[in-house]
């Protein structure tokens, strides 16, 4: 029975043996000689791979005007093991380079991070279709090098460089944080909404694999295309801009320092944002972007820098409205409330002048329609000064929250990839400059002037003049309104935050008539425009390193407002020498799609107007940078 047992057990071990080489050689047999596709696979010298780039999705304008698109360029690739005994005399011919410029060129490669000999790498970047298509009929002779079709952007307006930002080769940190979706070589948004809806523009890169023959020829596509990945076409977005608009905005700007941003209240859409000097952002496209992108970033003017968004000043007098606004809500003193004026303030040994001679301010529209600094400084002294709170570190503390919640001191989320907070002094700072008793009113009585520490980036200025036009909120300002997937036509919006400010809506009716009458009878009648209910308010910031800065922001019409303006001209001296007049001129256009006959002497003069000449630079229109004179 034992011997039985063993021959039994002996015959399944034997079954078991025979069935798994059966299932071997069956296998074999099927790799080997029918799935031809397993010895393709084998002679991988012959087999490509690939990148298939997807196209980048386009930017319009709020109005479906195209301001961004893409143009085919080439990157010449080579696979370094498989470029052996070519005639490299012809090539560098072909190319317009030396023989030096070819060994260098090798020497980078090698060099770089992640090269591989058995890798492609970009030998020649963003190749014209006229320079390629001359070297594409020899390129059989260049046995390792072929051409790979890729994008670049197109701006058709040559303007709002500092929203759109524009494409550049991706460094190594990126490359890293992408956990290896971006290789070397590949270009992705370096700025603006290219850098920020960077996963949304760019889409998704695919694959193919091809033949090659010994001349690294495609001979057609390996395997029926089983292997191969389609590119997914990257989303179109739509902008808030209104790109004529923004193009008319530059020119008024041009030949002079600063910042205009324009919102529409009731979204919180940024219709446009211009920082002056720019620069036309086609002048970072292609193989020039390299040595333009050095120019620019030496240049003394800044074309780079993004004005709007990281640039601060002090706010001035266009401050005053939310220090009225917040002593009202306070309770510390009425609308009819009245300072009597004799063109000076004079507080513990402190003067502070008007800027005009005017009757006493018997009401706050009053102050507002004269800029009476003694008016502010008194309010702003009642409300921090105010009884109901036990110490200036709490009544100044509650006085710097009502400040935030119009935007200000904050960073106001905009998408963009950089901004800046601005500044309302904290407590603590006070209290480590002077010690937690060594200040009061009088140590920050500048505050209620717009003067002092408090600093605001012209898109902070705009968002609190929308704020004010809204009666008591804003949006959260923005630029993009809504991403369209180009394959299924469906949009994709997202909703901004409504932030309330802490100032209840019945105080604002007067504020908002007293703008009224400063641009109807006040400081800033330079703004009037027959027909259009523009409320605002200049300023003039102080600027201990020359000239000041010219400011007004304001909104029309007065009810139901389609636009809040912020306007700054660096050097530009009192608010309406430049930037009134200029903001006036923006919403006449926006509003009314033209200017009134009798106005166009004044634009003619805002766009003439020449404030850089006085600092030695001359301008170079076509090149969209500046020359800096002798």
């Amino acid at each position: 029975m034992n011997k039985d047992l063993f021959k039994n057990r002996y015959q399944i071990i034997q079954f078991i043996i025979i069935a798994f080489a059966l299932v071997f050689v069956i296998r074999l047999f099927y790799v080997q000689v029918i799935d031809r596709k397993y010895v393709s696979l084998a002679k991988n010298n012959a087999i490509k791979e690939i990148d298939v780039y997807p196209t980048r999705g386009y930017v319009y304008d709020r109005n479906g005007e195209l301001v961004v698109y893409n143009e085919a360029i080439y990157d010449l690739m080579i696979i370094p093991r498989q470029a052996k005994g070519i005639d490299t005399a012809k090539l560098c011919e072909l190319l317009g380079i030396t023989k030096d410029d070819y060994i260098e060129r090798l020497k980078a490669l090698k060099s770089a991070k992640g090269y591989s000999s058995y890798k492609p790498n970009a030998f020649v970047k963003q190749l014209s279709l006229r320079d390629y298509s001359r070297l594409q009929e020899y390129l059989y002779l260049f046995p390792g090098f072929y051409g790979q079709v890729r994008t670049i952007r197109k701006y058709p307006h040559r303007c709002a460089a500092t929203i759109l930002g524009d494409i550049g080769e991706i460094d190594d940190k990126q490359i890293d944080e992408s956990k290896g979706y971006y290789k070397p070589g590949d270009y992705v948004g370096k700025s603006g909404i290219e850098k920020v809806y960077e996963k949304e523009l760019g889409g998704k890169r695919g694959k193919k694999f091809v033949f090659v023959d010994v001349h690294n020829r495609e001979m057609g596509s390996f395997s029926n295309h089983d292997f191969d990945t389609l590119a997914i076409s990257g989303d179109n977005i739509v902008t808030s801009l209104n790109i004529k608009l923004q193009e008319y905005a530059e020119k008024l700007m041009q030949n002079k320092k600063g910042s205009i941003v324009a919102i529409e209240p009731a979204t919180g859409e940024i219709l446009v944002l211009v920082s002056s000097p720019g620069y036309d952002p086609n002048l970072l496209c292609g193989a020039v972007r390299g040595e333009n992108f050095k120019k620019l970033l030496t240049d003394s003017l800044l074309p780079l820098y993004s004005r709007p968004t990281l640039a601060t000043y002090p706010p001035g007098s266009a401050f005053k409205p939310v220090v009225g606004l917040i002593a009202l809500q306070e309770g510390v003193q009425g609308v009819d409330y009245m300072v009597p004026c004799n063109g000076a303030y004079h507080f513990a040994g402190l003067t502070v002048h008007c800027s005009h001679p005017h009757p006493n301010a018997q009401n706050i529209q009053y102050a507002l329609q004269q800029s009476c600094n003694a008016y502010f400084c008194q309010t702003f002294r009642n409300a921090v000064e105010n009884k109901t709170f036990p110490t200036i570190q709490e009544s100044y503390g509650m006085w710097a929250k009502y400040c935030n919640s119009f935007g200000l001191g904050i960073r106001t989320g905009v998408d963009l990839p950089s901004e800046v907070n601005g500044n309302i002094p904290s407590v603590h700072y006070y209290n480590k400059i002077y010690g937690e008793n060594g200040w009061h009113s009088a140590t920050i009585l500048s505050l209620g002037i717009g003067q002092g520490e408090i600093l605001v980036t012209p898109i902070q200025l705009a968002n609190m003049y929308a704020c004010i036009s809204n009666q008591g909120f804003y949006i959260t300002p923005h630029i993009v309104k809504k991403i369209t997937d180009p394959e299924t036509n469906k949009d994709r919006t997202h909703k901004f935050e409504k932030h309330i400010a802490l100032v209840d809506q019945s105080h604002f009716p007067p504020v908002i008539e007293g703008l009224f009458q400063v641009v109807e009878a006040g400081t800033a009648r330079a703004a009037h425009v027959n027909g259009i209910t523009l409320c605002g308010k200049t300023g003039t910031a102080q600027n201990p390193h020359g000239d000041n800065h010219s400011i007004f922001a304001g909104f029309a019409p007065k009810d139901n407002s389609k636009i809040a303006i912020a306007v700054l001209v660096e050097n530009g001296g009192y608010g309406a020498e430049f930037a009134a007049p200029i903001a006036s001129l923006l919403v006449e256009k926006y509003l009314n799609d033209t200017i009134q006959t009798s106005r166009l002497p004044l634009e003619k003069r805002m766009i003439e107007g020449n404030l850089l000449s006085k600092y030695g630079v001359k301008t170079n229109k076509s090149a969209g940078m500046h020359i800096e004179g002798e």
